[in-house]
């Protein structure tokens, strides 16, 4: 006897006369969703019913066990259920009738219309597919959750997230009251928030509201829990009572007697020493957005020309407009200052010196909340920077920030033309002074990085990422030997341990060279030594961690000539080789 499986195949292999590649595939999925939700509808053949709060469901074993594990294990495994005969009923207690009609309709069909159902039926719906593992259906409604997430809806969504633990769906809704506090904690649903969820929300940084309003919303929040002996004490812990004004402090928080007098004293203490960090603020937390935009309200209140600096317009800027500027000073008074509208949880700095020349500046970037109290988060003061700068620091509420320029090479001003401030997601590695510790190439024209000496037919060759298209006329950069050198210079100072160059290899010849590098053009390390080595093609260098901002590459021999050429550079080295092309 054949299998029928087989004689599929052999007849679709077969050359009877039909080319079935040729036709192509039968792809009927919707006829058969269609026949088999008919059949469930129809209630014909059904070997096993359920019973939901009184409600009966008749389906088709084989057809459950097909689409669930759960459901396999429940009506062909070694539970009960499974030696049930087909009149039997099998209770479901720890759901509605609704949703799991619900999840029936997708069983048998892989469809369902979500916004035709009530926000309580699709809350059981996703606890059913998390509970029967059908895990498609679990994404689609928490896609469906975090599009329709409302102030009304925020606080059962995250109770249901947090109690599944459905970590995409709690940060998100996490993120939505974030956004939106004031108005969450006045809807009716935020009584209703589990205790776990509660704490979660309170002790984040994010969670932006005036701190008396929190202190309002959780006592609201705790007379609604009076039946349920819950612990008050410990909730209350996480009120900031030194963010809240004084007069209210003492007027109002003070009397009521939720908190010790010496813990109304530390909090006075502690607030009459600025906004500092100990302050623990809270800010608005906007993830990847610039938040010095106008249509973020902010603006620049120190420097001249403030109106160039946040209007976006990073390519049309010459010698005389197009930047904001301040005069050095010995005593760095001077500087240029944004002001948010709001506080907000920054991370990043992103901003670009005036660089249609070879000048660098010095500088350093300080952070406010009440334009009194400044912490220094970046200091660049004894490096030399250049064009972009990113600028990583560890996470802080921040109202004001102040940029300082303390030298430039060429005169006695800094020029700023744009500004950015965000919460980056991009994961960035520090040292322990906040200097990035690259995982990609910086010597490149996309990071900022210019070719300060060397002869080339086209400036910053060297950088351009082309490992491919050199020959004996074009596609390198180089110098005499026993005159010059090549020189790059990074946008900004990075802890680096490793570069990589490609030599001329269009011929047999070698090379002998050695690296220095440097952070101010005077005092230079050298890093690598092979004067007295034949080198050729790729060349890896690895060396102790070092802050780098400028490099010099010098060739001290040439088995052809008297000039040293180099078609490519990077740092830190990539882990992949090009292969070189072969017009040489």
């Amino acid at each position: 006897m054949c299998d029928s499986r087989e004689f599929c195949r052999s007849s679709r292999d077969s050359t009877i006369g039909i080319n079935f590649d040729a036709l192509g595939d039968v792809e009927h999925f919707d006829h058969l969703s269609g026949d088999l939700y008919d059949l469930y509808k129809s209630g014909e053949y059904t070997d096993v019913t359920f019973i939901v709060s009184g409600v009966q469901f008749h389906a088709h074993k084989i057809i459950l066990a097909a689409r669930c594990a759960y459901f396999k294990v429940l009506l062909y495994g070694r539970m009960k259920e499974a030696s049930l005969g087909p009149e039997a009923e099998i209770p479901f207690n720890d759901t509605t009738p609704e949703a799991f009609a619900a999840l029936l309709e997708y069983v048998y069909s892989g469809k369902l219309g979500l916004a035709d159902l009530s926000e309580e039926v699709v809350l059981h719906l996703l606890g059913l597919a998390n509970k029967y593992d059908f895990n498609t259906l679990q994404q689609t409604v928490t896609a469906y959750l975090k599009a329709t997430l409302s102030v009304s809806n925020v606080c059962i969504i995250f109770n249901v997230a947090s109690f599944y633990q459905l970590k995409d769906l709690s940060a998100a809704c996490a993120a939505f009251i974030d956004m939106h506090a004031p108005e969450v904690m006045k809807s009716d649903g935020f009584i209703l928030l589990s205790q776990s969820a509660l704490c979660e929300l309170l002790e984040r940084d994010s969670f932006y509201a005036q701190e008396l309003d929190i202190y309002h919303g959780l006592l609201k929040w705790l007379d609604h829990q009076k039946e349920n002996n819950v612990e008050a004490r410990d909730l209350l812990k996480l009120i900031r009572l030194q963010l809240i004004p004084m007069p209210s402090l003492l007027q109002e928080v003070r009397p009521s007697g939720h908190f010790r007098p010496d813990d109304i004293l530390d909090a006075i203490c502690v607030a009459e020493k600025g906004p500092g960090t100990e302050l623990q603020q809270r800010g608005m937390l906007i993830p990847d957005e610039n938040v010095a935009t106008p249509h973020r309200n902010a603006c620049t209140i120190e420097g001249a020309v403030r109106d160039a600096l946040l209007n976006g317009d990073t390519e049309n800027y010459t010698g005389d407009n197009g930047y904001t500027i301040h005069s050095i000073t010995k005593d760095n008074s001077k500087g240029i200052t944004v002001q948010f509208n709001q506080p907000y949880l920054v991370n990043c700095i992103r901003m670009l010196l005036w660089d249609k020349d070879n000048r660098s500046y010095s500088y350093f970037i300080q952070v406010s909340l009440d334009c009194y109290h400044w912490v220094t988060v970046v200091d660049r003061s004894d490096y030399l920077c250049r064009s972009w700068q990113e600028l990583p620091f560890p996470t802080r509420v921040v109202q004001y920030v102040r940029v300082v320029g303390v030298h430039n090479t060429m005169n006695k001003s800094f020029h700023l033309v744009s500004f950015a401030c965000l919460h980056s997601s991009k994961p960035f590695q520090l040292s322990p002074k906040n200097l990035i510790i690259p995982t990609e190439n910086v010597a490149s024209i996309s990071a900022s990085a210019t070719v300060l000496e060397g002869v080339s037919r086209s400036r910053n060759a060297l950088l351009n990422g082309n490992t491919r298209d050199y020959d004996w006329d074009s596609g390198y950069t180089c110098h005499q030997l026993g005159s010059g050198c090549i020189m790059i210079q990074l946008a900004q100072p990075y802890l680096i341990s490793s570069m990589r160059l490609l030599l001329w290899d269009c011929d047999d010849r070698t090379y002998s060279y050695y690296i220095e590098v440097s952070n101010d053009q005077k005092s230079w390390t050298k890093v690598v030594d092979k004067s007295s080595e034949p080198c050729r093609a790729f060349e890896l260098i690895l060396f102790e961690a070092q802050v780098i901002t400028f490099i010099k590459l010098v060739g001290t021999h040439n088995t052809a000539n008297e000039v040293f050429h180099v078609v490519h550079f990077e740092c830190p080295a990539s882990t992949l080789s090009p292969v070189k092309s072969s017009t040489c």
